[in-house]
C-alpha cells in the first residue's frame, strides 16, 4: 500500500512541478487576480472571475475584463458605494452565457452585504469555518447562503445542499486560500486540508481515467470522493494537483491523453 501511495505522489509531484507554473496560466480566469495586490481586490475579482468560468475559455476571459472594466477605480471601492439599483444599471446588457447583468447585480450586491456585516468576503466565509468540519462544505454551504440574501443570482452562485459539485466555488476557494507559484492566497486561517476538488466534467474524466472515482456524475459525492483520494497522497493538501492536471484540455497544445501512464498503472491505483 505504502509503494502505491509512493508512486502515485512520485508521478503527481513530477507533473506538478513541471506545470504549475504562471507560464501556463492563460488562459484562465485565474491571471485576472494577479492584477490586484490588494486582498480586500482580489477577493471580489475572485469572486467574479469564478462564477463566470463556465463555457468557451475566449468568452469567459472577455465577460470577467468586462465587469472588471466597470468596477473602477477598483473592485472594493466601487462596491463599498453601490446600491442595487446603481448595480442593475451599471450591469443593464450585460450577458454571459445564461448570466445576465441582473444575475450579476443580485451576485454582487450579497457580496456586499457580507462585506458590511463581517467587513471582508474572507471574514464572513470565516465566520462559519469550525475547527470540527472536516472540509470547507459546510462553510461554503453557509457562504453561498449569504451570497443570494439580496435575490437569485441564477447559477453564478451554487447551493451545495442541492448536491451540486460547486466547481467554480471551489475553485474560488482554492485561489484564495492556498499559495504558491500559481494561487495567490490571501485568506489564511483556512486549512489548506479542508478545500475540496474544484470539479467539472473534464477533471471527472480526468480522476476516471486515473482510478481516483468510480462515481458517473461529477456531483458533490464526486467531488468528496475524489479529495479524499487526494488526501491520501497528500493529506495537508488534496487540492494541489489540480491546477497542473486540469492543463491537459484546457490549453490547446495539451491533451488529456498526454498525463504519462506511470502515474497510475493497473497494479498502481490506489488502495482501497
Amino acid at each position: 500500500m505504502k509503494s502505491d501511495l509512493k508512486h502515485a505522489k512520485t508521478g503527481l509531484e513530477a507533473i506538478y512541478q513541471s506545470y504549475n507554473r504562471r507560464a501556463y496560466v492563460h488562459p484562465d480566469p485565474l491571471e485576472f487576480l494577479y492584477e490586484y495586490r490588494d486582498a480586500r481586490d482580489r477577493e471580489i475579482v475572485g469572486l467574479v472571475a469564478s462564477a463566470l468560468a463556465y463555457g468557451r475559455v475566449a468568452q469567459i476571459l472577455k465577460s470577467v475584463r468586462t465587469v472588471l472594466n466597470r468596477m473602477t477605480p477598483a473592485p472594493a471601492t466601487f462596491l463599498k458605494t453601490a446600491s442595487l439599483p446603481g448595480l442593475r444599471n451599471h450591469f443593464a446588457g450585460f450577458k454571459h452565457r445564461f448570466a445576465t447583468g441582473e444575475h450579476l447585480a443580485l451576485m454582487l450586491m450579497g457580496a456586499k452585504g457580507i462585506i458590511e456585516r463581517h467587513g471582508s468576503l474572507r471574514a464572513g466565509f470565516m465566520s462559519g469555518v469550525k475547527k470540527s468540519d472536516e472540509s470547507v462544505l459546510p462553510a461554503m454551504t453557509l457562504f453561498c447562503n449569504r451570497l443570494v440574501s439580496a435575490g437569485d443570482p441564477g447559477h453564478l452562485v451554487p447551493l451545495p445542499e442541492r448536491g451540486s459539485a460547486c466547481k467554480r466555488m471551489n475553485l474560488f476557494l482554492r485561489w484564495m486560500v492556498r499559495k504558491d507559484a500559481v494561487d495567490p492566497g490571501g485568506w489564511d486561517g483556512i486549512p489548506a486540508s479542508k478545500l475540496l476538488i474544484p470539479l467539472d466534467v473534464h477533471m471527472h474524466r480526468i480522476c476516471t481515467n486515473l482510478g481516483l472515482t468510480k462515481r458517473k456524475q461529477a456531483d458533490m459525492r464526486a467531488v468528496i470522493e475524489i479529495t479524499a483520494a487526494f488526501a491520501r497522497i497528500m493529506p495537508s493538501d488534496p487540492v494541489r494537483y489540480d491546477f497542473a492536471l486540469t492543463r491537459f484540455g484546457i490549453r490547446a497544445e495539451m491533451s488529456p491523453e498526454e498525463i504519462p501512464d506511470y502515474l497510475f498503472s493497473s497494479t498502481d491505483r490506489l488502495p482501497d
